[in-house]
């Protein structure tokens, strides 16, 4: 990777609540005569954070403010090649921080130098005309991102394969469906040729056949020299796709470095781990006429049982009472990780007197990979009558220790487990080239 091609200094975005401008004259002229003065806007001073996600006891501080920062301060590089994912929760500012690097608004303080052409693709069918065909919008967008007709011609028919559009491309887009609109600008954005390609929550429309696509085409354009600015909600696709992360909160920069590093800084912010539950009040605690729940615990099987560490056996205990004697009883774990099923295990119905009960599932180390997990728990009769559920009840991270392979690198998977692995020595000369 070469020099930056993106040089982000000290942006900030700044909107009044509830007006387009300021408002009133007086409040524009103000801006206005800082601006031309070359100082900071009168009004920055008095914006706060855009916590959108704020409690409802300080809503009535929100209120007192007119102005609000989308983004403040934010700064940061991209090389030539680099794929940069954007992570942050809705509100943090991703779509305003691409807005702006992709000159569809202006910051209200700071500067963006960008080298190279642009193209963009914050929503779906962005730059499409309802009325125009889909191979008529093709024409439009790339002369839109500066392409001369020979060139867009050159990739038509590329561009239409990769869309799956081919049967409809003739018929006008407002009878698309929304999968067809974002197919049909993801490839006119993809195949153009750009220098820089800036995407917002692609994948969120798309099937599973058309994200494999987008996955494998933003890696060719990676690969192919050009750079990548990628948001999404899809944290499998940013470590697999992205080299590097950015991360906002509030409208700023909380984080920023390798990929894989940054998705786990999301995580820990956003998901709280919670390695132990239990009840007090036995009233409050689950339960139906047969079971109560009282205790779930995660810990190592290590010296430190807080800190989980994939080599290493992880205990999972759930205790419960029975009510009653019952002739089949199982309890059922399912271990999650990024809205995804690891894996589930399961116990045979038992035979149970009344009284409390421990489950203890060991997971054995070597079997999970480096992730942030949380745990579902069911009571079960019958091997099939679920009677007390709860999900997401515990939340854990694993860690490794250090390897003493050459690679350092993210092992991809939901579990990495240790596969044992036995090499035959076929031929014990070299095989000649001939």
């Amino acid at each position: 990777m070469s020099g930056p091609v993106i040089q982000v200094e000290n942006i900030s975005k700044l909107y009044r609540l509830g007006e387009v401008s300021t408002g009133t004259l007086s409040h524009d002229l103000n801006r206005w005569w800082h601006r031309f003065r070359g100082k900071e806007d009168p009004y920055a001073k008095l914006g706060q954070v855009n916590d959108r996600a704020r409690k409802a006891e300080n809503e009535q501080s929100m209120a007192r403010h007119e102005y609000v920062y989308a983004l403040k301060h934010i700064n940061f590089s991209v090389k030539q090649g680099e794929v940069l994912g954007i992570i942050g929760r809705n509100g943090a500012g991703k779509s305003t921080l691409l807005k702006i690097l992709s000159r569809v608004t202006a910051p209200s303080s700071g500067s963006i130098k960008v080298k190279g052409r642009v193209a963009s693709l914050l929503e779906v069918g962005t730059g499409f005309h309802p009325e125009l065909s889909g191979r008529e919008n093709i024409y439009l967008n790339g002369a839109i991102l500066g392409m001369r007709r020979s060139e867009i011609t050159r990739q038509l028919d590329e561009i239409v394969d990769f869309s799956g559009c081919a049967a409809y491309i003739d018929t006008p887009v407002k009878r698309y469906s929304s999968g067809m609109y974002v197919r049909l600008a993801f490839a006119v954005a993809a195949h153009l040729e750009p220098e820089i390609l800036v995407v917002d929550e692609v994948l969120a429309v798309g099937d599973t056949e058309f994200q494999k696509k987008c996955l494998g085409k933003m890696q060719s354009v990676a690969v192919a020299g050009r750079t990548v600015l990628f948001v999404s909600h899809n944290l499998a696709a940013l470590r697999t796709l992205c080299h590097s992360g950015l991360v906002l909160a509030d409208g700023m920069v909380v984080g920023a470095g390798e990929a894989n590093q940054m998705v786990n800084l999301y995580l820990r912010q956003n998901s709280h781990c919670v390695p132990e539950i239990s009840w007090d009040d036995p009233s409050a605690a689950p339960q139906d006429e047969l079971f109560r729940l009282i205790k779930v615990r995660v810990a190592s099987a290590g010296a430190e049982p807080d800190i989980l560490r994939i080599d290493q056996d992880i205990h999972i205990d759930v205790e419960f009472e029975l009510r009653e004697s019952h002739s089949s009883v199982s309890t059922s774990l399912h271990i999650m990780t990024q809205g995804v099923c690891a894996f589930a295990a399961v116990n045979d119905g038992l035979a149970l007197s009344a009284g409390i009960h421990r489950a203890r599932y060991v997971l054995p180390g070597q079997l999970l990979n480096t992730n942030h997990y949380s745990v579902n728990v069911f009571l079960i009769t019958n091997g099939t009558q679920l009677r007390v559920i709860q999900q997401d009840i515990l939340a854990f991270e694993t860690t490794e220790p250090s390897r003493d392979c050459q690679y350092q690198g993210l092992i991809i998977g939901t579990v990495r487990p240790t596969i044992p692995v036995k090499i035959t020595t076929l031929v014990s000369q070299p095989v000649s080239n001939s």
